[in-house]
């Protein structure tokens, strides 16, 4: 039996389901143990599986991230979390220049199989240094896996693949949606695939790309745009390291037109990698440019501000209609 659960739900029980069934899988981070996690996504993990597998740490990422790497260069499972993606750049030094690296520079001796969770995106009226949308940078590293889940199924699946990979993955939540609504989830133990597209709606007109929190107000477009004639095809892109474009080509050869959607800044963003790909591989495929609807390149404001930097719907559905006006 399935229940309908949250997002961060479906994380906490993906995390249980796999440490019951890995003793290897050991969770460390800041208040993830007595406390749950600043949005309790590791409650009552530690009363199941006890203090030396789920560690509270101090407020010191660079140390997180080290033990991290260590742990898993020597066979554990590492699972580690950052409260939030504004305070993950301490990890950098040992996320980048060695978790990525360390299959290569060992020639496949060793491998790093390393969860990094972070909460991240805006949305939630959160102070400076919480909301930003970062994922840009880590995609741009080879060996790192960058996946983002956008509903409570995919959180659950995508994350026992997550942990599961052997080598090291940046899991983001889109924290908007931690709680924003209820899907059913076996409790299954069943990954989903990494490394792939999924395709959630399909569609004859037009391609809708995105990923994360803001595959909501795709579909809603979508919705709203099919009382209107127009069929959207919609693709959650979910791994945006490495990315899997052949999913989007054979949409975007089908369809012809492609609008690309990302709260991220606009410049140098993963959508402007899709973007570029697409038209490197499929341009006599293209009926129209590629429109991208995305945050403005500026820091994100302060919550009175924020549903202003934030796209929504009606974004979409502007650019959905400018695309297919094009001649």
């Amino acid at each position: 039996m399935s229940n309908a659960i949250t997002m961060v739900e479906a994380v906490n029980l993906a995390l249980g389901r796999a440490m019951s069934q890995d003793e290897k899988v050991v969770l460390l981070g800041e208040d993830i143990g007595t406390n749950g996690g600043v949005f309790r996504a590791t409650v009552d993990l530690k009363a199941k599986f006890g203090n030396k597998r789920v560690l509270d740490t101090p407020l010191a990422e660079t140390m997180i991230a080290g033990l991290a790497v260590g742990m898993a260069a020597q066979g554990l499972k590492a699972v580690a979390e950052i409260q939030f993606m504004g305070f993950i750049f301490p990890t950098m030094e040992h996320i980048v220049g060695h978790a990525a690296r360390l299959r290569n520079r060992t020639r496949g001796r060793l491998s790093c199989p390393l969860v990094l969770r972070a909460p991240y995106g805006g949305g939630i009226h959160a102070p400076e240094h919480h909301s930003e949308s970062t994922e840009a940078l880590f995609a741009h590293i080879p060996g790192l896996r960058v996946v983002i889940p956008s509903s409570p199924a995919r959180a659950y699946g995508l994350l026992l693949a997550a942990i599961d990979c052997p080598d090291p993955v940046l899991f983001l939540e889109p924290k908007r949606i931690y709680r924003a609504s209820k899907q059913p989830v076996e409790d299954n133990g069943v990954p989903l695939p990494l490394d792939t597209c999924f395709t959630l709606r399909e569609g004859d007109d037009i391609t809708l790309i995105s990923w994360g929190a803001m595959i909501s107000e795709t579909l809603q477009a979508a919705d709203r745009l099919a009382d209107e004639g127009v069929s959207c095809e919609v693709i959650d892109v979910a791994t945006l390291n490495p990315l899997d474009l052949d999913t989007m080509l054979a949409s975007v050869t089908k369809t012809g037109r492609c609008v690309i959607v990302h709260e991220a800044p606009k410049s140098g963003a993963v959508g402007a990698e899709i973007a570029a790909s697409l038209s490197e591989r499929g341009l006599l495929e293209l009926r129209a440019p590629i429109a991208r609807v995305a945050g403005y390149d500026t820091v994100m404001p302060y919550y009175r501000l924020e549903n202003h930097y934030m796209p929504n719907s009606a974004d979409v559905i502007d650019a959905v209609r400018q695309t297919l006006e094009f001649a």
